[in-house]
């Protein structure tokens, strides 16, 4: 059984450049707004149904190329967030399910995919373990402008970082929810630490909400 697989060199080499500087110059870029398991990471989130697939495009045009490639066609709900690491950072273990907090009965992303941007070439620690039922399936070390799609119910951690640079990826939870279960995701949502009440103030067409 395959728990996951690579693409390595997933992208042109200056769109990998553009995504980084992109991501780390965003305004909402902050202190993660994850969960307690994210260890001195930093970040934000975008939570978007499929059918405003193109206003994300719209309002984040470096993420497009990505999004085009990583999204998997039978997935109607996603959660995707630039993660950062840097020396002390690490992720503990756990189950991806972010959108829990919208919608209580779901269960965990058909896929998770995850695009290493930028990875020091002398990095200590920072690698992927994955596990099955307690049973180690992979431990991944990242490579630059590799794609890595891992199965969505995977118990999964961070090995912490030991050494000096930036960890740089880009991640996206994927679900294939019920209609019932898709009524209550946000159609479009931002949660940042940098934003006031970002919770509470989803993204609209005319009036930016996040930028009060």
């Amino acid at each position: 059984m395959s728990y996951y697989h690579q693409q390595p060199q997933a992208f042109p080499p200056t769109y990998l450049s553009e995504l980084q500087g992109q991501i780390l110059a965003c305004p909402y870029f902050a202190v993660n707004n994850l969960n307690r398991d994210f260890v001195g990471t930093k970040g934000f989130s975008i939570v978007f149904r499929r059918s405003h697939l193109a206003e994300v495009e719209r309002r984040f045009p470096y993420l497009k190329l990505y999004l085009q490639q990583a999204l998997q066609a039978d997935c109607n709900a996603f959660y995707l967030n630039p993660l950062l690491l840097q020396q002390g950072s690490r992720v503990d273990p756990h189950i991806d399910r972010s959108l829990r907090s919208y919608c209580e009965t779901i269960e965990p992303p058909a896929v998770v995919s995850v695009l290493y941007v930028q990875v020091p070439p002398d990095l200590k620690g920072g690698e992927l373990v994955l596990r099955s039922h307690k049973r180690q399936v992979g431990q991944v070390r990242p490579q630059p402008n590799t794609l890595l799609i891992f199965q969505g119910d995977l118990m999964h951690s961070v090995n912490p970082v030991t050494s000096a640079g930036m960890r740089l990826s880009l991640v996206c939870e994927q679900y294939n929810l019920e209609d019932k279960q898709l009524q209550d995701i946000p159609e479009l949502r931002l949660e940042s630490r940098a934003i006031k009440s970002a919770k509470e103030k989803p993204l609209r067409r005319k009036k930016v909400a996040m930028n009060r």
